[in-house]
């Protein structure tokens, strides 16, 4: 049994699982919700439009995007893990799964809402499909801002 110092206590490990536990579960929560408000968007177009079915299928794919965000941070968090590690990197930890944690979650619901705006306003005019991509990478990027921020402080 290794000897607990101040600067390694036995507890610290705990904030860097929260922190892998953080970046997965709240980046999931984002996909799913994404995934969920698009997938009933493009339900109620394919009624009107099923050739448009595949071309609107295109914000599932980026709400599942952010939660690969989330699991490329949690595991970098977790194979940085040891029993002896300090509160420092413990804390790095946590903060880079908050931060892309939240910031997927972000992304996830706004990617939700303009998909299911988008397809929905596609069967009516497929000419808005170009701003409904521009508006899906705009609200995807807010992931990737949590996510580089996350690559930076594991990195530390």
């Amino acid at each position: 049994m290794s000897s607990a110092s101040t600067d390694n206590p036995v507890y610290a490990p705990f904030f860097g699982v929260m922190g892998a536990s953080a970046a997965m579960i709240f980046t999931a929560m984002g996909a799913a919700y994404g995934t969920a408000k698009s997938g009933t968007g493009i339900a109620a177009m394919a009624v009107m439009r099923p050739d448009l079915i595949i071309k609107s299928v295109v914000p599932v794919v980026m709400a599942g995007i952010v939660a690969i965000y989330g699991l490329v941070v949690s595991v970098l968090i977790a194979s940085s893990l040891t029993q002896d590690m300090s509160l420092f990197k413990s804390f790095l930890g946590l903060g880079a799964g908050l931060c892309v944690g939240f910031s997927g979650l972000a992304a996830g619901f706004a990617i939700g809402i303009v998909g299911d705006s988008g397809v929905r306003g596609i069967a009516q005019q497929p000419k808005l499909f170009v701003g409904m991509l521009l508006i899906l990478i705009f609200a995807e990027v807010l992931g990737l801002y949590g996510l580089i921020v996350a690559l930076i402080l594991t990195t530390r």
